[in-house]
């Protein structure tokens, strides 16, 4: 009859323990969860009206924010910017506005919309700045381009892609030409094209941690 009793006992003090555990943990950000790497850093994604690249904004977007970056996405208008494929965003500021001292890093996407800043002062500008100030720059695609008309890839190891022979122009600006999917140089990460998105936005928080 007593060992009977003392097992209830044992019983009820263990349940007791575990619910009191549970309790206790259930408040707590479990050890093994790691922290937001770029947490508060801030990125201006630079992305042309229309046609922009779509998987070129969506990809790196989205890691930069899960990572804890907050993304502000740049344009020549406000109002809803479109992709090649079908992505709709809102812009929250314009070009012509952009201050760069805001900002951790600038990136500017690709897509067949993003020749009007190729050679448009303000983009070059916004390049020539971010180096001055030293932030973050990274560009993929065709948006190299911008950053060989600006001149800030002179001198430097640079990709993009080879669509109507953009990437001559890098070398006619005096880039060394990689051709790989990403190429950083200082604080300059460049990227060949949709297909290196993943690893762009990767280089992108490797640079900014």
């Amino acid at each position: 009859m007593y060992d009977k009793k003392r097992n209830r006992v044992m019983i009820i003090v263990s349940l007791l323990l575990i619910l009191f555990s549970s309790w206790i943990s259930a408040g707590e950000k479990p050890s093994d969860t790691p922290s937001p790497l770029i947490e508060g850093k801030k990125v201006a994604m630079v992305i042309a009206y229309s046609d922009f690249q779509d998987m070129e904004l969506n990809v790196p977007k989205a890691l930069l924010e899960k990572e804890g970056a907050i993304v502000t996405i740049v344009s020549s208008k406000l109002g809803i910017a479109k992709g090649m494929y079908g992505t709709k965003i809102k812009t929250d500021v314009l070009i012509d506005e952009l201050n760069v001292a805001n900002f951790d890093a600038v990136v500017f996407v690709g897509g067949m919309g993003v020749k009007q800043y190729w050679k448009d002062p303000k983009a070059h500008a916004i390049a020539q700045d971010a180096i001055k100030k030293g932030k973050v720059l990274a560009a993929i695609c065709w948006a190299p381009v911008i950053l060989a008309n600006a001149g800030v890839l002179e001198g430097k190891q640079a990709t993009g892609h080879t669509y109507e022979d953009a990437h001559q122009i890098l070398k006619r600006k005096g880039a060394d030409y990689t051709g790989k999917s990403v190429t950083v140089d200082g604080n300059i990460i460049t990227a060949f094209g949709p297909s290196s998105a993943n690893s762009f936005a990767k280089a992108v928080i490797e640079a900014l941690k």
